[in-house]
Formats: structure tokens, C-alpha cells, sequence
């Protein structure tokens, strides 16, 4: 395991100062416009830029890693995110800042296939589980880093903007001096979204409203807390519980679904958040304990969910159809992230920024009623020897599937003779 460790040192270095950037980039953003009077919609839609840019970047890198490779790529690639973060605190016009988040939305989903192809193919079947576990300890690390970087200076001002430039530019340094061989090129693939919905109808679904929930909570998170009376130390501490709960629960989440009906887990993932939302609701500043604990809860539904449909579509799938599902579920998951902010806003804007709260506990509702729904169709189970394997997925945000990197291909076709009629759905 060492070894391995050595041979992805220098790439999870610069994972984890881009996450650090990251961090600082996605809590400064919206404390900045908050400052700036702007209203819960327009943030909302400076927030749908980036999610914008970031599910294009999933159809677009591919193909230009294909081109030039993957190191000249990430390199291209951090320039745009350094020179999209300094732009942002030259030029604070709202209008100005939809396209620089797009910038930098497309600029991180394809550093995130970067990093997670190199990975992949740097580890052996026997140490991917438990290099990937590094590598969430390494993102979710980088990601609570950034955000307490946030109280230490004036989001008014342009000297946060200038230090989250200066981290994303030294990141490229560990792996653009690195003697390790470059990756193989990436695989190119067909998107088969009707496949997907003929094979698991309810990780199609799930897959889109973890996209709305996961994307309206990064997107506005910090506009949450801000709005809500913390203070930035408090946004910070809250917003790093989320995204704990979402490492951390993924395990358990994932080791039940294991055992069972992976649809039990999905409902009562979709219960849980909703009660710990409405919670959080209620809640107010003069608990901060217990609104952190609360959010821990509410992370841990929140980001495990994608993975969650991730296992229980391949679990309807053949081995050879993996890399085009998970292709599929990442897409649909983009376009969640894209409408999800835009109807969070609106939500905040009826209900002030507790709103937030009511909005995502609606999305759970629809999450979990769906799933339950499915069972109560009485579709087969699968049983637990014959299903893939639950993995874990890092947060806050990600690029592919551990499972390999993808180049998404829309011409879908469908053949009769490669589906089974009596294929197990779910």
C-alpha cells in the first residue's frame, strides 16, 4: 500500500491545494454577493453558470484529454479556474460573474476527470478501495481547509481572491514536475440514457434530484448561512459538517445497502433528510451546536444518495455495460445540478434563506417517495451475491465514476439483440 501511496503523492498534492482553492473559492463567492446586496435568484443564476460549465466540461475534456493529454490539459485547465477567480474580483457585476463561474465550473469538473482517471489507473483492483478512500480524505480535507481560510480576511475585498489564485496556481506544480508516466488515453463511449431507464428506472431518476439537492446546497450553502445571522466561522464550521457527513456516511449507507434492497436504503435516506431539513428549518444561530450536528445528518443523506443509484444501477447492469451507465448517471446528474440552484433560489427569495431548508426537504421527499414507489411496484430484488459492489464517491463534487474515466459519445443507438426483455428493473 505504501508503494502505492508514493506513486500518487504528487497528484494528491495538488488535489489537495486545488481543494483548498476550492473551498475558499465556494464559500467566498457567494459571502462576496451577499455582501453586495445581490438577491437569493441572482445569485442562484450566478450559481447555474457554474453548474452549466461543469456539466459541459464532462462531455468536452474528454475529448480534448484525447488530444493533448492529461497533464497539459489540467494544466490548461488550472489556468482558466486561476484566471476565472481573479477576473471574479476585478469585475463584480453580476452579469460578468454567470460566465466566470462557468469558466470555473468547466475548469474543476475536468481537473476532477483528470485526477480521477490518473488515479484510476495508478491503483491495482487490491488497493483501489482504500486509495480512493485516501483520496476523499484528501478532497474533503482540502475543501473544510479553503472555507476556514474565509473568516482570516475581508470578503469586500480583492485579498481572498488573490490568495485563492495563488493556490490554485501552485497546484499544478507537484504534478506538472512529477517524473510519473502520464495515463493511458481515455476511453470513448456511448451515452445510453434509455438504456439506463430500461435497466433502473429509479437510479435515473435519483440521479437527477441528488444533481438538484448536492448542487443547490454547493451552489448556495454559503448564502444559507450568511443570511441566516452566522457568523463566517459558524458558515464555515456548518458547511464543513455537511460535507463530513457526506464522507462519512457513505460508508455505513453503503455497507447496508449491501444487505439489502438497495430502494429500502434510498427511502429511508430520503426520510432521514427530510426530517433533519425541516430541523435545521426551525433552527436558529443561538444553537450553533446542534445545528452543526443537524447539518452533519443532513450531509450524510445528501451526498451519498449518487452513489447509492450508482450501485443500484449496476447492480441491474452487465459488467460490460458499467462505464456506459455511469456515463449516463453523470450526465443526468449534471443536469440536476444545472436546475436545481435556480428553483433553490426562487425558494429563497419567497421564504428568505431558511427556504433553503423547505426546498431540500421537498427534494427528499420526491427522493425517497420515488424509491418507495418502485418497491411497492413489487419489481425483483437482486440478490446481494449477485450484485456490484457499493463505492464510495468523493465530495463535494466529482468528475467520473472510480469505476474508469469516460468520454460521453450522444449518439445513442439501440440495438433490440443487446437487451434482455427480461432484464431485471428496478
Amino acid at each position: 500500500m505504501f508503494a502505492s501511496l508514493f506513486s500518487i503523492a504528487s497528484l494528491m498534492l495538488s488535489t489537495f491545494l486545488m481543494m483548498v482553492g476550492y473551498g475558499l473559492m465556494n464559500y467566498l463567492v457567494p459571502v462576496r454577493a451577499v455582501a453586495e446586496g445581490w438577491s437569493p435568484l441572482l445569485i442562484s443564476l450566478i450559481a447555474t453558470g457554474y453548474t452549466v460549465g461543469f456539466t459541459l466540461s464532462c462531455i468536452v475534456t474528454p475529448t480534448l484529454v484525447l488530444r493533448v493529454g492529461h497533464v497539459r490539459v489540467f494544466g490548461a485547465l488550472i489556468t482558466l479556474l486561476t484566471a476565472a477567480i481573479l477576473a471574479s474580483s476585478l469585475m463584480v457585476e453580476w452579469q460578468v460573474w454567470v460566465a466566470l463561474r462557468a469558466v470555473a465550473g468547466f475548469a474543476v469538473a475536468g481537473c476532477y476527470l483528470v485526477i480521477e482517471s490518473w488515479l484510476n489507473e495508478r491503483v491495482s483492483n487490491e488497493t483501489r478501495g482504500s486509495m480512493f478512500s485516501v483520496y476523499m480524505i484528501v478532497t474533503l480535507g482540502g475543501a473544510i481547509a479553503g472555507q476556514y481560510l474565509v473568516p482570516l480576511g475581508d470578503p469586500r475585498t480583492t485579498t481572498l481572491f488573490i490568495v485563492c489564485g495563488i493556490l490554485f496556481a501552485i497546484s499544478i506544480l507537484p504534478t506538472a514536475l512529477s517524473t510519473a508516466q502520464s495515463p493511458a488515453p481515455i476511453a470513448k463511449v456511448q451515452l445510453g440514457l434509455g438504456k439506463l431507464y430500461r435497466r433502473s428506472p429509479v437510479a435515473f431518476v435519483g440521479a437527477i434530484l441528488a444533481g438538484i439537492l448536492s448542487g443547490t446546497w454547493s451552489s448556495l450553502g454559503g448564502v444559507y448561512t450568511t443570511g441566516s445571522g452566522l457568523s463566517t466561522g459558524q458558515g464555515a464550521t456548518l458547511l464543513a459538517c455537511v460535507l463530513a457527513g457526506g464522507a462519512l456516511g457513505q460508508i455505513p449507507i453503503g455497507r447496508i445497502s449491501d444487505l439489502t434492497d438497495r430502494r429500502y436504503v434510498m427511502a429511508a435516506c430520503g426520510a432521514a433528510g427530510v426530517v433533519s431539513a425541516f430541523a435545521m428549518f426551525f433552527m436558529t444561530p443561538l444553537t450553533p451546536n446542534l445545528l452543526y450536528i443537524t447539518a452533519f445528518i443532513v450531509g450524510s443523506m445528501l451526498y451519498p444518495i449518487y452513489a447509492l443509484n450508482v450501485a443500484h444501477a449496476n447492480d441491474r447492469a452487465d459488467p460490460s455495460e458499467y462505464v456506459t451507465i455511469s456515463s449516463s448517471l453523470m450526465v443526468l446528474y449534471g443536469l440536476g445540478t444545472v436546475a436545481g440552484p435556480l428553483i433553490g433560489g426562487g425558494a429563497m427569495e419567497l421564504a428568505g434563506p431558511r427556504g433553503l431548508m423547505l426546498y431540500l426537504a421537498v427534494g427528499f421527499a420526491i427522493y425517497g417517495a420515488y424509491a418507495g414507489w418502485r418497491v411497492w411496484r413489487g419489481n425483483p430484488t437482486v440478490h446481494p451475491d449477485d450484485r456490484a459492489d457499493f463505492h464510495a464517491i468523493a465530495v463535494p463534487m466529482r468528475g467520473t465514476d472510480p469505476a474508469g474515466s469516460i468520454a460521453v459519445d450522444y449518439e445513442e443507438e439501440y440495438d433490440p439483440s443487446s437487451f434482455d426483455e427480461n432484464a431485471r428493473t428496478g
